[in-house]
């Protein structure tokens, strides 16, 4: 591999700025995602008044600040679990695969 390869692999600083912008808006997006599916689960969880969470909480002298403490753990969980997959499975291989010349996997070179 000689200099004029190795420079064809790089990015210049406005793809690598688009290509960052991308990517925290691609993860931004799933981490939204999750926090609104755990917000569901919560919300689920305490209308359908599974083992009394529902009853405890609208019992409360406080139950907004009751489910708030039920919601806002799920939702960051939820959240986190969406943003990790979200990470996974990023396409870095597919987007870069015309630049690099990337062996695929389970070939040797």
């Amino acid at each position: 591999m000689d200099d004029t390869d190795q420079n064809d692999d790089l990015l210049t600083p406005e793809e690598a700025r688009q290509d960052h912008q991308e990517m925290l808006w691609f993860l931004g997006l799933n981490a939204a995602f999750g926090m609104v599916l755990g917000a569901l689960v919560a919300a689920a969880l305490i209308a359908m008044d599974v083992g009394g969470l529902g009853t405890h909480i609208f019992r409360s002298e406080t139950p907004y600040l009751a489910a708030f403490m039920i919601s806002a753990p799920l939702a960051l969980t939820f959240g986190s679990a969406v943003t990790g997959s979200a990470v996974m499975m990023m396409p870095y291989r597919k987007k870069f695969a015309r630049r690099t010349k990337l062996p695929r996997r389970g070939t040797r070179r």
